[in-house]
């Protein structure tokens, strides 16, 4: 089961320009892999914060791990 994770920060694409990517990344992976894997392809977007991308040491100080971030996911599935 091919899973395709895409990280964006959040509010930067529109929920149809999400679709849009999910819709040729997924083309692109049954173009390579076959059309029999079609059913079976994942295609997951992550939204991150801006304010948290890159700056490892904010988690720290807030009493969380270092690196995390909060995230919203979105995993769909494509199917024929």
């Amino acid at each position: 089961m091919p899973l395709v994770t895409i990280d964006v920060i959040k509010d930067v694409f529109t929920p149809k320009q999400k679709q849009d990517l999910i819709a040729k990344v997924t083309a692109a992976m049954i173009e390579v892999e076959g059309e029999n894997m079609r059913g079976v392809t994942w295609v997951r977007v992550n939204e991150f914060e801006k304010r948290r991308l890159g700056n490892r040491r904010q988690g720290a100080e807030n009493g969380r791990r270092p690196g995390a971030c909060r995230r919203e996911s979105r995993l769909i599935r494509r199917r024929g």
